[in-house]
């Protein structure tokens, strides 16, 4: 079932980031929280994804299989953000960050986590000491 490569996934990660950074402009979310906390997600999921040891990942610090323990969490307070944040009146902002947070739930159930970590260690065996 996890069929995603890490690949792909930072191809969507990247993706994922600009949405939610041009996302208030966009959809014209009229909430403050809701244009915050797209601003503050897309930041986020942007700094994660340069920061994940996997191959579009730059820095290359945070294993592949803890990034993907952050995006189920993620996935769930994206999901849960419009009540919490009290814009749950709001349909534009609401709908789009409970179907992003069901997206990334669904990229969270077919991302293949641990091919990034067989991956890096591949390289190692056979003296490939740079990036994978």
């Amino acid at each position: 079932m996890r069929f995603v490569p890490p690949r792909v996934h930072g191809v969507l990660d990247y993706l994922f980031a600009g949405l939610f950074i041009v996302a208030p402009f966009w959809f014209g979310f009229v909430s403050r929280v809701a244009q915050l906390s797209s601003f503050a997600f897309g930041g986020a999921i942007l700094l994660l994804s340069l920061l994940t040891r996997y191959p579009l990942g730059v820095l290359r610090v945070i294993p592949f299989p803890v990034h993907g323990g952050i995006e189920l969490v993620s996935s769930v307070a994206l999901i849960a953000l419009p009540w919490l944040g009290r814009f749950g009146d709001t349909p534009v902002a609401r709908n789009f960050f409970v179907a992003t947070g069901v997206i990334l739930f669904g990229l969270w159930l077919t991302t293949d986590y641990k091919a990034a970590e067989q991956d890096q260690a591949g390289a190692w065996r056979r003296g490939l000491h740079g990036r994978a």
